[in-house]
């Protein structure tokens, strides 16, 4: 006999459990009337809409999931019965000849990351860092995860909308995932048809959604066979529908819409991976060895790293760092810095810190998060950097003996200029999260310019596209009358290519747009400064 319902159960009533309640897609994936499915498609129809095909088994008790505590959230009937998890932990054991109805691991993992991101809010990076059953799997398949989350979240807008073409309404949140995972297959890495919807039908399975796994098939079946006609019919743009509205409408006002869409569809690839070679003279021979190519003044750029980075010639004896090539820049703006105390604000994990310490500075690296900090002490081990003096501080609260010769501030930022490494921070972040930002930004420039020698040159740079978090954050704090002055950066500071990437004020700025060619690179804002002299 069932249970009476209590009062909360409705309040802990998750996403899955009810149709009408759920948080779906965006209102522009819900599709009008003319754009739902014919007749022909009554089975895909009916169960979008909450009913059930004639002879199809009902769904079997109330998905609970979504309840509990992290290790028990994707639950079926029975309390931590997690049967992703379980998928994922036994990824190491063989798997039966015949009769296997579990996901693939990486699959299964690839929905639990896209819940952390999508349902938690947790950014990729930490969700993939504190995932247990990631690091258990085979280097390929933990590459295969990522490519499958990393396309769901690069193409989520459009996949919304192709979705909302074929269902009267968005389904339960859990599911939704699992048919962006196989459109994800069926659209962008070309995994066979059958395959694809086979392998998403499954994943509903385990995930306790068995009663939505008829949908799941009609769905993806239906996407499979006329996918591209229903994508041209519904004009369907990949540069416009993959950028959440504010944020595209921020970078038209700043570069124009011409600018924007060649930034949107460089976004939709997937990023070489960039190294920052130790000694720059031999980014050549280091590009040789492994196989890739050198661009800017010290970076090799790959393809792809098969088995992961810490796997490549060089890694374990430090003679290269992991290092976007437009993040090599604002350290190059400090001129020589051999010799010179430097302190690198906001120093974690270390990429500008290794970079200083290479130039032959004397490096104090400073940042609030002790996590971060034991990273960047890790790094500098590898790298067999020595004179780096790591610090866990409050910027705004540290107060070190003496001035620097120099300071790079490398400000928190909103991060949209890494969303080619990082597509998870388009569907986070929110515009009153970049003017919280802004205003904390001003405080560290003020509180940098603080910390330097007069007449010391203090390099204030941030990874977002943001003119707030960048030039209008410049010229509101010069304009009130900072201590320091601007001094332009000229093209023959920069690496061969980049000298268009110097804005009229003598600044710098990067686009994802910019080297498309090759890639493309973060977007970067840089602006140099003098501290005045003491009068």
């Amino acid at each position: 006999m069932r249970p009476p319902r209590r009062p909360e159960d409705d309040r802990r009533n998750d996403r899955g459990a009810n149709l009408s309640r759920d948080s779906g897609p965006s209102r522009d994936a819900r599709p009008s009337r003319d754009d739902r499915p014919s007749h022909d498609d009554r089975p895909a129809r009916d169960q979008a809409a909450g009913d059930r095909p004639r002879g199809a088994r009902p769904p079997q008790g109330r998905d609970r999931s979504y309840q509990g505590d992290r290790d028990g959230r994707i639950q079926g009937g029975k309390p931590r019965n997690d049967r992703y998890r379980a998928a994922r932990d036994h990824a190491h054991e063989p798997r039966p000849r015949a009769g296997f109805r579990e996901p693939t691991p990486s699959r299964a993992i690839a929905a639990e990351l896209l819940m952390d991101v999508l349902d938690d809010g947790r950014p990729l990076d930490d969700a993939v860092a504190t995932h247990p059953g990631f690091h258990r799997l085979e280097p390929r398949d933990r590459a295969h995860a990522r490519m499958l989350v990393a396309t769901v979240l690069r193409r989520k807008g459009e996949f919304d909308r192709l979705l909302g073409r074929v269902m009267q309404r968005p389904a339960p949140e859990k599911a939704m995932h699992v048919l962006r995972l196989g459109l994800a297959d069926l659209r962008v890495l070309s995994t066979p048809d059958h395959a694809a919807v086979d392998n998403a039908v499954r994943l509903a399975q385990a995930g306790g959604l068995g009663g939505l796994s008829g949908l799941v098939n009609a769905v993806l079946r239906r996407l499979a066979a006329e996918g591209d006609q229903i994508f041209a019919a519904a004009k369907i743009d990949p540069k416009r529908e993959n950028l959440p509205r504010w944020l595209r409408a921020s970078w038209e006002a700043a570069y124009g819409v011409e600018a924007t869409d060649a930034i949107a569809e460089v976004l939709l690839r997937e990023p070489p991976i960039d190294l920052s070679v130790r000694n720059p003279r031999e980014a050549a021979a280091w590009a040789e060895k492994l196989g890739g190519r050198a661009v800017g003044g010290r970076t090799v750029r790959l393809d792809r790293a098969e088995g992961g980075v810490d796997r490549l010639e060089g890694y374990d004896e430090g003679a290269w760092w992991v290092q976007d090539l437009a993040a090599t820049l604002p350290a190059m703006l400090l001129g020589d810095v051999k010799g010179k105390l430097v302190y690198d604000l906001c120093a974690a994990p270390g990429g500008k810190t290794a970079q200083l310490a290479a130039a032959g500075a004397h490096v104090t690296a400073v940042d609030r998060s002790a996590r971060r900090m034991m990273r960047l002490g890790e790094n500098m081990a590898r790298l067999g950097f020595t004179d780096v003096t790591p610090v866990t501080a409050d910027l705004l609260e540290w107060r070190p003996e003496g001035a620097a010769d120099a300071v790079l501030l490398d400000a928190p930022c909103s991060g949209t200029g890494t969303l080619r490494r990082r597509p998870d921070l388009a569907w986070s972040k929110r515009p009153d999260q970049v003017a919280e930002l802004a205003e904390l930004q001003e405080k560290l420039l003020e509180a940098a310019l603080k910390l330097v020698k007069p007449g010391g040159l203090v390099v204030y740079a941030t990874c977002s596209l943001e003119p707030s978090e960048g030039e209008d954050l410049v010229r509101r704090v010069l304009d009130r009358g900072l201590d320091a002055d601007r001094v332009p950066i000229g093209a023959d500071e920069l690496p061969a290519r980049l000298g268009v990437a110097i804005n009229a004020a003598g600044e710098l700025r990067t686009t994802p747009a910019l080297l498309a060619d090759a890639g493309g690179m973060d977007g970067f804002f840089a602006v140099r400064l003098r501290r005045r002299d003491a009068a």
